[in-house]
């Protein structure tokens, strides 16, 4: 059948799709979505393993404990659970966004816009660049100084993340080709 709508010319419309900025937005968010959901339920469902790294690392005592850093240090497991409990909230949170928005990506061939799916997406992949890179990076890495431990250090883990967030970021927002909602 040909080019006319039926069914061989919808094959080779799907084929041509795969080529595509659209694509490639929905390849990262949808991978970047599970990430984050596999994240959050290896949190919840292991709660006691990321906790001690978390605890640690407010607590700052595998760091090199010099006086001057040492009064930055929060050594109430209250606050260090609250902490870990927001930081899987947000990681949740980020998850859902992206699924929602990998949908939308989906669906926005067949409605014609992807202004929706580029916004959401938006919303989600900062989300993932605010937990790792302000929250692990800056407030971990920095303020409570894990680049200073040798066993309880995510900044490499957190790079890569603002790395993965970040391309998936920049490829949401290329324009594309056929763009009739305003790119």
């Amino acid at each position: 059948m040909a080019d006319d709508g039926t069914r061989t010319g919808g094959r080779r419309a799907r084929r041509r799709t795969f080529g595509t900025v659209t694509f490639a937005a929905t390849a990262l968010t949808g991978t970047v979505a599970v990430y984050m959901a596999l994240v959050a339920f290896g949190n919840i469902t292991d709660f006691g393993t990321n906790r001690e790294f978390v605890r640690h690392v407010l607590a700052m005592d595998t760091t090199f404990k010099d006086p001057d850093l040492m009064w930055r240090a929060v050594g109430s497991p209250a606050l260090q659970d609250a902490a870990y409990v927001a930081i899987i909230v947000w990681e949740t949170l980020a998850a859902c966004v992206l699924l929602l928005a990998t949908g939308l990506w989906c669906a926005a061939p067949r409605r014609g816009t992807h202004a929706r799916a580029r916004a959401v997406s938006t919303v989600g992949l900062v989300m993932v660049l605010l937990l790792f890179g302000l929250g692990f990076i800056a407030i971990g890495g920095e303020w409570f100084a894990m680049w200073q431990s040798s066993d309880w250090n995510g900044l490499d883990a957190a790079t890569r993340n603002v790395v993965l967030a970040a391309f998936a970021l920049v490829v949401t927002h290329l324009p594309r080709a056929d763009a009739r909602d305003g790119g």
